[in-house]
């Protein structure tokens, strides 16, 4: 019997070790002696860190158990593939952004490394899925810097050259970017929250991915995609951010649907970008913080400033979104080509469209067009769709755009004469933006932030 055992114990597969670590305790050292497989768990209380995890472990938490850092360099920091860290507060990272300081590092060797179930709080960067491929980062709340400029901050999460990263259900705050994503692909970002930033989403250089179903709440700039193809943005709402809804900016081939921009009224006071002046916020298609000021100390306008802009973005289908209460519902500019758009609801905006241009682009397909709520068009047959064309601009609106001084004529006769005249006879009307075959009623559903905010 002796001898059975033994040998059951020497050929029967290994069981992981549970380990459980109190406050005080050497949390490094019981990392560096635990064999792969292993759980460690952190009992309530603060523990010391900075931490580096090099074996395929689970670190998680009892409730109320911290990693505190040292405010030097990252707090935890994964180099093993299938890694995974859960229900832990992570705090006290490092200020340098060059080296990457984040409350939870995970390196390139990190393949399919799950960050889930934590809280992040104060750290320079959340969670950095530096080159990690297949890792997650899910069902965190990240609580970035609030004191200082912006742009000294990090991101909730970053993506770097990880393809295949999954980012879902986090809820971000406060920091520069909810998630900044550049030189990845087929990355997977939904159901994340977002507040109190400058861009909800950032794309960079990231193709083949997809963007779905996230909520961003009176930040700067909802979703700015730009350098980016082949991607699947749907289902994402902006409610009440400052200046974009959603930027594309050299996004090409991709399908922009199902998306809802609701603006708010909102006070002077937040027309300006946070942290973006001069060349850097030109950079992005912001106005300048430092050059953004109201006329009228106290007034209100709706926001966003615009809706959706489309900066030198080809060939993409923009079908089923809505647009509501912007100064402008669509800025398209720079030469953009091949976009297919229709279905698309445009509600009470100041100006649905802004089109600096002098070709001609029907905003229809398949006999079906965009809902337009100023559009005061009959529907004599029933078939839903208008018996007259919709457009947005006519040449009074080019001559306003290039010379806003001119505002002060818009309401005088010789003006109301030009365009009763384009009214009367439409080769008047300069080449633009034009939809054949408007909708009487919406075909877009507005989405509602029913995960809410992020707190």
């Amino acid at each position: 019997m002796a001898a059975l055992l033994v040998a059951s114990v020497l050929t029967g597969p290994a069981r992981a070790a549970r380990v459980t670590i109190a406050p005080g305790g050497d949390v490094q050292a019981a990392l560096d002696r635990a064999a792969a497989g292993d759980v460690l768990t952190l009992a309530e209380g603060v523990h010391r860190g900075p931490i580096h995890i090099e074996k395929k472990i689970v670190l998680e938490g009892q409730p109320g158990a911290v990693i505190q850092g040292s405010g030097s360099g990252s707090v935890v920091t994964l180099s093993a593939p299938g890694t995974v860290v859960r229900g832990l507060i992570v705090r006290g990272s490092g200020r340098d952004l060059e080296a990457m300081d984040a409350g939870v590092f995970v390196k390139q060797s990190a393949i399919g490394a799950v960050v889930v179930n934590n809280r992040l709080e104060g750290n320079l960067y959340g969670v950095y899925l530096h080159g990690a491929e297949d890792a997650v980062a899910r069902s965190n709340v990240i609580v970035g810097l609030r004191d200082g400029r912006i742009n000294e901050s990090g991101n909730g999460v970053s993506v770097w050259n990880a393809p295949g990263a999954r980012v879902e259900d986090n809820d971000i705050r406060f920091g520069r970017d909810g998630i900044f994503a550049v030189a990845s692909k087929r990355n997977i970002f939904r159901g994340n929250r977002f507040r109190d930033l400058r861009f909800a989403i950032h794309y960079m250089y990231t193709n083949d991915a997809e963007v779905t179903d996230n909520v961003s709440v009176g930040n700067t700039v909802g979703f700015a995609i730009m350098y980016s193809h082949r991607l699947i943005v749907r289902g994402n709402v902006s409610d009440g951010d400052l200046n974009h809804g959603f930027l594309f900016n050299f996004a090409n081939s991709s399908e922009i649907s199902g998306n809802t921009v609701r603006g708010r009224a909102l006070p002077a006071s937040l027309w300006t970008s946070p942290g973006l002046r001069g060349n850097e916020a030109r950079e992005h298609g912001l106005p300048p913080a430092d050059e953004t000021v109201s006329s009228l100390p106290g007034s209100v306008r709706n926001g966003p400033e615009k809706c959706v802009f489309i900066y030198n973005a080809n060939k993409n289908t923009f079908q089923n979104n809505w647009f509501e209460g912007c100064e402008i519902g669509v800025h398209f500019t720079a030469g953009s080509e091949g976009n297919a758009i229709a279905g698309n609801a445009f509600i009470r905006n100041r100006n649905q469209v802004k089109y600096v241009g002098t070709r001609y682009l029907d905003w229809s397909k398949d006999g079906r067009g965009n809902y337009w709520s100023d559009n005061p068009a009959f529907d004599l047959n029933g078939d839903g769709v208008g018996d007259s064309a919709y457009r947005p601009n006519d040449i009074i609106d080019k001559v306003l755009w290039t010379a806003p001084h001119a505002k002060v004529l818009v309401n005088s006769p010789a003006v109301q004469i030009i365009r009763w005249a384009q009214a009367q006879f439409p080769a008047l009307l300069p080449g633009g933006v034009v939809d054949s075959r408007p909708l009487m009623a919406p075909a877009a559903v507005p989405q509602s932030d029913r995960k809410g905010a992020a707190p």
